[in-house]
């Protein structure tokens, strides 16, 4: 394998190619074929040809051969905050809210313009490294680091959902007085939407973004939300994730049957909403989230980091509820889907241990789907990336699986087990590359 790897299409590659597909179930090719046209999309998945003559996309495009790297769809990352990535690993065990004021809000504060200029670029550039072509994110207050946050993600080429955060209850913001930060937000939020929302053909979008009921008046939810309903875009918060916070909830949301209904009363619940955390439910919660198919991103490393809970998985998976991966960098320690799949075997195992979950458990290839496919899923973009299928985007990426294995020399072409170790024993250098639309993104290393 000594070929550069293509950096726009069209191109054809030779590798090994591992999907879910969109009609249930996985796909491997221990020797496959992926062609790529002119726009980024993907014009065949099949078995490498047994004839010599080597194949071609139809402009007499050369295959590149990758073995023995190993095709997958680019993971989806449903929960992230951009300017927290420099604390990411700092703050273990402290309770939610106590960590909030210790590191976050003052990380925050400082994310002004000049600080996303300089951040926002590597940050792209580091999903892409972690595997992940599509992602979810918080941005800070401000809108001047909102809009040099979007202007990041459309020069690197992710595929990039980024909101401006809502607060006008306990804000870090110092430099509004507090009767107008309410109508502030939201005319600063509305803005960045009517700028960014639907860019590229829609490869950028935008997510109103209330940080959560702690940090937000009644007025402030029900006002974003409506804003979202009403220009088609994402309405993103957080949801049960800490007891500490839940009781918090409860005291000044009183007349809230529970933590949820202070998001439904506002109108916030419905297809286009994805709550981060949802561990600390009723079973009221769980139906409701179901009945309005309310989306959840699950951060399962970010709950045991800051020991906020273990969210029952199979309990929201069996009402219906759409649910994918997050990484929630800086709470979760890390920005790789792949060590949040990890993250989330161990906790739905101890679940088991502790005789809490009788469910037959998620096996690799299972994780591989919600880091994936369901994570499109959960965006409603699930047609056009998530998988790696005939019609869709070339969102892939390319990972080295002698990285992974135990002991060089091993290998092997059960794709249940290359999963395994992918999951299990993920290398910060595995992903190779990261194509968004067959755009190679800045970011992984390469094999050239």
């Amino acid at each position: 394998m000594g070929a550069s790897l293509p950096g726009r299409p069209p191109f054809v590659l030779r590798a090994r190619i591992l999907t879910p597909l969109a009609e249930g179930g996985t796909r491997y090719e221990p020797d496959g074929r992926l062609a790529v046209d002119a726009r980024g999309a993907i014009t065949a998945v099949e078995p490498w040809p047994a004839s010599p003559v080597e194949p071609a996309d139809g402009t007499g495009t050369p295959a590149i051969d990758l073995r023995p790297l190993v095709l997958l769809p680019g993971m989806v990352d449903l929960h992230v905050h951009l300017p927290q990535l420099p604390n990411a690993g700092v703050g273990a065990g402290l309770d939610l809210l106590t960590w909030l004021r210790r590191y976050i809000f003052p990380l925050e504060r400082e994310f002004d313009e000049a600080a996303a200029e300089d951040l926002a670029p590597r940050a792209f550039r580091a999903f892409a490294a972690a595997g992940t072509t599509t992602v979810l994110a918080y941005g800070a207050v401000f809108e001047a680091s909102m809009d040099a946050s979007f202007r990041a993600a459309e020069a690197h080429g992710i595929r990039a959902i980024l909101g401006k955060v809502m607060m006008d209850r306990g804000s870090y913001d110092d430099r509004l007085p507090a009767d107008r930060v309410l109508d502030t937000s939201l005319r600063q939020s509305a803005d960045l939407c009517a700028r960014w929302h639907g860019r590229d053909e829609g490869r950028l979008r935008y997510a109103f973004t209330p940080r959560f009921a702690v940090s937000c008046s009644a007025d402030m939810l029900r006002e974003s939300a409506a804003l979202a309903r009403s220009t088609g875009a994402y309405w993103q918060t957080h949801l049960a994730e800490d007891h500490g916070e839940v009781r918090e909830v409860a005291r000044l949301f009183p007349e809230a049957l529970d933590y949820l209904d202070v998001y439904d009363r506002a109108g916030g619940l419905g297809p286009r909403t994805i709550l981060a955390h949802a561990i600390h439910l009723s079973a009221r919660e769980v139906a409701r989230l179901a009945e309005t198919d309310t989306a959840i991103a699950h951060c399962p490393a970010s709950n045991l980091f800051l020991a906020s809970g273990a969210m029952r998985l199979a309990r929201l998976r069996a009402a219906g509820i759409r649910v994918g991966l997050g990484s929630d960098v800086s709470a979760g320690p890390e920005l790789s889907i792949f060590a949040n799949m990890r993250a989330g075997a161990y906790t739905q195992s101890g679940l088991r241990v502790l005789g809490e979950d009788d469910t037959r458990p998620l096996g690799p290839l299972d994780w591989l789907r919600l880091g994936s496919l369901e994570g499109a899923r959960v965006l409603g973009i699930a047609d056009e990336t998530g998988s790696i299928e005939t019609g869709k985007a070339a969102d892939l990426i390319a990972v080295d699986p002698r990285l992974v294995a135990p002991i060089e020399g091993v290998d092997s072409h059960d794709p249940a087990e290359v999963m395994s170790r992918l999951a299990f024993r993920p290398h910060p250098d595995m992903v190779r590359a990261a194509w968004v639309r067959g755009r190679r993104l800045d970011g992984p290393p390469g094999v050239a």
